[in-house]
């Protein structure tokens, strides 16, 4: 919903809280975002309230958590920082509560981060049918801000107070699309390294805010020229530099960014199709989208070719850099706190970038060599596909040919619809079981029986075995070679 004062004002929520604060007799203020959003009409749907009071914010939340049959958390305890989060209907609500930092509001305003947060309303006067102009409290000229689109910083200690704002200055600026003042910027140049103090999981919440905005390559580059992509990323710094051949224009960093760059141009050409937005759009992990982790995902790419490198025959090559590249990546994932789902996703667009250009290389395509790909990439099978264009495009070096990229797009593209089209497939039923190829061959549990069914599985997928008998006798045969690899194998050594 798009916020207003008088949809502040339909709040249940807010008419609870403050007659509990009445009863209480407790002055509670509305400050930040919330305000912020009011006046940049921004649609939501789920609300974040912050609140400030005087002192006795915890003890304060923590009966009204009660009342309300909410969540609560203490964030802070030395700020008196708390967190409700209640849900009513489809409606999700997070309300937070601090101290004052400071004796009075206006020294708690000056300790926040910018100037567009540094609003505040009693929250008695939601409730006032005035100008919410008049109502306003804004000592630090955040509405002016707000209409200059301008980040700037409330004071000059705001990058010490918490270094976590150097990055937010960014995040907020992708964002709402404002520009970030220059002494602001010029404080971030001086504190970027301060990074290194913040927790991976708030630097990994901030990371994800900007690169789930469409534009994101913008603010990457311009957070690499300030050098604190490399505080968030170290292991970025090896590509830097790195030569490829003659099938590149750019050193492998500069082609990273440059895939960032070309996948959003991708995703904007297929925003209308439906299949692919709603893909994009899925919750990987604690509402974090997957067009915000394949761009990541192309972000760590390319980052095991400087190890993979190595000279043949005068020519350089990157034999390998993606399983190199699959290490690295996840102990970025590891570092960046991602989820178990987050990793496996990422690690099956790095090992696998590759194997769409493979297929695109080949005259036809195997019924079974489809499979394989699909079977192998599962749930990122088309985020793969959407990076190896990318990748591709990227790529415009002087053996680079138009011919070539067009029939790679062609054909990648042929694999994306084909991606959806097996989703909406019923899944196969096995023809046999592990516990048939026992019970008809005498098999102890090992992984003879693994493989067999894969095989078999695979047969049937691309419609060379449709029957339980069919299948048992391929079974035979199959064992029977394997049987004879293993002793073979054995006798040779």
């Amino acid at each position: 919903m798009n916020l207003s004062l008088s949809k502040l004002q339909e709040q249940d929520i807010l008419r609870i809280t403050l007659r509990f604060a009445k009863r209480r007799k407790t002055k509670l203020y509305l400050v930040g975002g919330i305000l912020r959003d009011i006046f940049l009409n921004r649609e939501k749907a789920n609300i974040d309230f912050d609140f400030c009071l005087k002192r006795g914010a915890i003890g304060f939340a923590g009966k009204l958590a009660k009342e309300l049959r909410a969540g609560f958390v203490v964030l802070d305890k030395e700020h008196g920082a708390c967190r409700l989060v209640k849900r009513i209907k489809d409606k999700g609500y997070t309300l937070d509560f601090t101290d004052f930092r400071g004796k009075t509001l206006e020294e708690d305003l000056l300790h926040r981060d910018f100037t567009i947060n540094s609003l505040a309303l009693e929250l008695e006067n939601v409730f006032k049918n005035e100008n919410l102009d008049k109502l306003l409290i804004d000592p630090y000229e955040g509405r002016k801000d707000l209409k200059l689109k301008t980040i700037r910083i409330v004071n000059i200690k705001a990058f010490d107070e918490d270094p976590l704002r150097i990055l937010r200055a960014f995040s907020l600026s992708a964002i709402f699309g404002f520009r970030i003042e220059k002494d602001t910027l010029k404080l971030i140049r001086a504190k970027r390294d301060k990074l290194a103090k913040v927790s991976s999981e708030r630097i990994r919440d901030e990371l994800f805010k900007i690169l789930d905005r469409p534009n994101s390559y913008e603010y990457l580059v311009e957070l690499d020229k300030l050098k604190i992509l490399r505080n968030i990323i170290p292991e970025i710094e090896i590509m830097r530099g790195v030569k490829q051949g003659p099938y590149h224009h750019l050193d492998v960093w500069q082609h990273t960014l440059e895939t960032v760059r070309q996948l959003e141009n991708l995703i904007g050409e297929l925003k209308r199709n439906k299949e692919v937005s709603d893909y994009l759009n899925q919750d990987i992990s604690s509402e974090r989208r997957r067009l915000s982790l394949i761009k990541l995902g192309a972000l760590l790419h390319d980052i095991g070719k400087p190890q993979a490198m190595f000279r043949e025959d005068g020519k350089t090559k990157f034999h390998g850099h993606e399983r190199i590249g699959l290490e690295i990546t996840q102990d970025v994932a590891k570092r960046l706190r991602l989820s178990n789902d987050e990793l496996e996703s990422l690690k099956k667009m790095v090992l696998w970038h590759l194997r769409p250009g493979y297929l695109a290389d080949n005259e036809e395509i195997t019924a079974r060599a489809t499979f394989r790909y699909f079977r192998d990439t599962a749930q990122e099978g088309a985020s793969t596909l959407l990076l190896s264009i990318a990748d591709q495009r990227a790529t415009r070096g002087p053996l680079t040919s138009r011919k070539s990229r067009l029939h790679h797009e062609k054909v990648v593209l042929g694999l994306i619809k084909e991606y959806f089209k097996r989703k909406e497939e019923p899944k196969l039923v096995r023809l046999i079981t592990g516990d048939d190829l026992k019970k008809k061959f005498g098999l102890e549990p090992s992984s003879l029986i693994g493989k067999t069914l894969s095989e078999i599985e695979e047969l049937q997928a691309i419609g060379k075995i449709k029957t339980k008998r069919e299948a048992l006798k391929v079974s035979k045969k199959l064992i029977t070679k394997l049987l004879s690899r293993k002793v073979g194998g054995g006798n040779k050594k």
